[in-house]
C-alpha cells in the first residue's frame, strides 16, 4: 500500500468513528436501553420513547494548550 493511500484511509477515520458512535447509541436505545447525552452543556438520560429527563447540569469545558501539561 503506497503512503497517499494510507494517509487518504487515515483521513476516514473520524467520519467512521462518528458513524459508530451513532450506531451504537441507536442500537442501545433499539435495544430498549436508556442512554446519556450531552446537549448544550446539560446531562440529560434519553429513553427509547424519545423522552429525555435532565439529570444535572455540566461544567464548562477546560481549554488546554497542547503544548502544556496541566495539573488538576
Amino acid at each position: 500500500m503506497q503512503e497517499q493511500e494510507i494517509d487518504n484511509l487515515e483521513q476516514m477515520i473520524p467520519l467512521l468513528a462518528s458513524g459508530a458512535v451513532t450506531k451504537a447509541y441507536l442500537d442501545s436505545l433499539s435495544a430498549g436501553n436508556i442512554v446519556l447525552e450531552v446537549q448544550e452543556g446539560i446531562l440529560y438520560e434519553v429513553h427509547p420513547n424519545g423522552t429525555k429527563k435532565k439529570i444535572k447540569d455540566v461544567p464548562a469545558l477546560i481549554e488546554v494548550d497542547m503544548s502544556k501539561k496541566v495539573y488538576l
